[in-house]
Parts: structure tokens; C-alpha cells; sequence
């Protein structure tokens, strides 16, 4: 052989015995073991007890035998057929307003304006926009005509539909907000 190739034979001889020696110590385990010991000799702490459940009420549901709320409202003593009926819709044939593209929880009263005995209120849009409208004009998205302007609240009328296919008018009021 030759003397380059005695060297790499004893470098591996040398290797391979002193592996074994490497792995033969155990101060690693040994920290984790003592780690151990150390806390299983710890005193345990107290469990808490289980707590108390409140016993079940049942729960009867009396509203059973009732309408329900999205049923057509029955009219109960609604006249016959010889009563007059009303006959209530919105003009479909007016040009609509500025004001009757938003909807009425999308504006505010923030102001109003007295003018000759009469009371012009000023009105807040969603976009920051203010208008001035009057009795007479409309605003909402259920055709609400303004019937009176006071200095805290505007009152309108509004047209909606019925269920029936007809329509209805409910009163409606806008407040001042401060």
C-alpha cells in the first residue's frame, strides 16, 4: 500500500473507535432526568370542584296558537263590499325629488329655517349634502310628502304598499339631531 492510503486507514480506524466512546456519555440525560424527579417530588396543587349547574327551566311557547307576523294581516271588522273603498297610491306620473333617492334613516334634520311665518328645514343627505324642503315636498323611498315643519321634527306622510296589492299611508316623523 501505499503510505497516503495507511494514513487514511488509520484516521478510519481511529474514527470508528472513538465514535462509540462519544455516545457512551449521558450528561444530557442525565439534566432531563433530574428535571424529572424534581417535578414529579413537587406538591400538587388542589382541584377545583365542579361547579354547580342551574336545573333547566322549560320554556312554553304560548304565541303558538297567534298569527304569525309575516302572515297578510287579517282586517277584522272591515266593512262589506258596499263601504267605499280608499283609494290610496302614490303618483307615479311626478317627477321625483332630489331627496326621494335616499332612504329616510339615510337623512337627518340637522336645522331649519324660519321664513314669512312659514318653517323651511334643513336636511342632511348620507353623501354630507344639505337640502331645504318645505311643506309639500317629498322625501324616503315610500313617496313621503312633508305635511308640516316645526322647529324640532318634520311630519310626513308616506305611501306604502298595503299586502293586498293596494297601498297605505303611515305617518311618519324626521327629528332635529343636535
Amino acid at each position: 500500500m501505499m503510505r497516503g492510503d495507511r494514513r487514511l486507514a488509520r484516521l478510519l480506524l481511529l474514527c470508528s473507535l472513538a465514535l462509540p466512546a462519544g455516545c457512551g456519555r449521558q450528561t444530557a440525560m442525565d439534566d432531563l432526568q433530574q428535571f424529572i424527579i424534581e417535578v414529579s417530588l413537587r406538591p400538587g396543587g388542589e382541584i377545583e370542584p365542579m361547579p354547580q349547574f342551574q336545573a333547566y327551566e322549560i320554556f312554553a311557547y304560548s304565541a303558538a296558537s297567534l298569527r304569525s307576523p309575516f302572515d297578510v294581516p287579517i282586517m277584522v271588522g272591515t266593512a262589506s263590499a258596499e263601504e267605499p273603498v280608499n283609494v290610496v297610491q302614490p303618483d307615479f306620473d311626478r317627477t321625483p325629488e332630489p331627496l326621494e333617492s335616499f332612504a329616510l334613516t339615510d337623512l337627518a334634520m340637522v336645522g331649519m329655517i324660519t321664513r314669512e311665518r312659514s318653517v323651511i328645514a334643513l336636511i342632511r343627505d348620507s353623501s354630507g349634502t344639505l337640502h331645504r324642503i318645505g311643506v309639500g315636498n317629498y322625501l324616503g323611498r315610500n313617496h313621503g310628502r312633508v305635511s308640516r315643519v316645526t322647529n324640532s321634527e318634520i311630519e310626513l306622510v308616506e305611501i306604502v304598499p298595503a299586502g293586498d296589492g293596494g297601498w297605505v299611508e303611515r305617518p311618519r316623523t324626521l327629528s332635529l339631531q343636535r
